[in-house]
């Protein structure tokens, strides 16, 4: 049970190991592109391309659809980013239960956005885990867990494909321990527990007020997906540019200054200043922040907003 890329290499690794997969829940297809023809999730092709039955519901709440996952008669459910609750009786049908692998170090950073949360708090290590489902968010045991670095420089897309190659072989192994009989279950802490909200459009603005560690977190917590941005006075008139890598570099002036434009802008923020190191303005490709400003006029002294 899972949709996005995250979720296809445990997949993989449970095909690949030979187990028998009776069925795959996705989300439904959604709009995408130009045209905005309905797009199969990455989970869902690569399920018809092992010839394994798909099922996109909108709810499990439904009795029917709660009896047609029953009769697959599985012996476990495996889930991974899927993005449907999972009620009582589903997370009861199968003979083991359902496994669900989350990537963060629980009890930090329970819920929807762990990765993309955990750099933006600036946490120097995270985990993925195989944890026992239970009715409540992320609450029930783990039973496996893979630790990672969290590098100063790291991105949530970099961090998201660690983890998710992680997090498939660390099925393929809570798998081997279950069938015979030796995956043990952990009681999460009750202490330090966290949660990683949605992300929210609201907050993908840089705010250069804030010391420039926190801003350089926000962004590459953000990057490549949402994105962060910040508004540029470009050509006469102001157009939003995203900021997709940066580092921390000493300077002082008012938040938002631009105190170097040469080699990269240097922008100040409340404590020290950051470096745009790639950054994508509107309709273009990601480039560099040095060539950036060979096609785009932003002298030192100017003040983003």
């Amino acid at each position: 049970m899972g949709t996005p890329d995250f979720s296809v290499p445990t997949l993989l690794e449970i095909v690949g190991q030979g187990h028998e997969v009776v069925a795959c829940y996705s989300q439904p297809p959604r709009p995408a592109g130009r045209g905005m023809d309905l797009k199969k999730s990455p989970v869902h092709e690569a399920a018809e391309g092992f010839g394994i039955p798909v099922y996109t519901p909108d709810s499990l709440k439904g009795a029917e659809e709660q009896a047609q996952f029953a009769a697959h008669d599985a012996d476990v459910a495996i889930v991974v980013a899927y993005g449907l609750l999972l009620p009582k009786p589903v997370l009861d049908a199968p003979v083991h239960g359902c496994l669900n692998l989350h990537a963060s170090l629980l009890p930090r950073w329970r819920g929807a956005a762990p990765i993309n949360r955990a750099i933006m708090a600036g946490d120097k290590e995270t985990a993925v885990q195989v944890m026992r489902m239970e009715e409540g968010l992320d609450t029930g045991p783990v039973c496996m867990s893979e630790s990672a670095t969290i590098g100063e420089h790291m991105t949530a897309g970099e961090l998201h494909d660690q983890l998710s190659g992680l997090g498939g072989d660390l099925v393929r192994r809570a798998l081997g321990a279950l069938s015979w009989g030796g995956l043990t279950e952990t009681p999460q802490p009750a202490d330090g527990v966290t949660y990683a909200s949605k992300l929210s459009k609201q907050e993908t603005r840089i705010e250069w007020s804030r010391p420039a560690s926190e801003v350089h977190n926000h962004i590459r917590g953000l990057s490549p997906f949402p994105g962060a941005w910040c508004e540029m006075e470009l050509g006469g008139k102001p157009e939003r540019v995203k900021i997709l890598r940066s580092s921390l570099v000493e300077g002082k002036a008012a938040p938002g200054t631009v105190l170097d434009a040469d080699h990269g802008p240097v922008i100040a923020c409340s404590e020290g200043a950051v470096r745009l190191g790639q950054v994508q303005r509107a309709g273009k490709k990601p480039m560099s922040g040095a060539e950036f400003l060979r096609g785009t006029k932003l002298p030192a002294g100017t003040v983003l907003g």
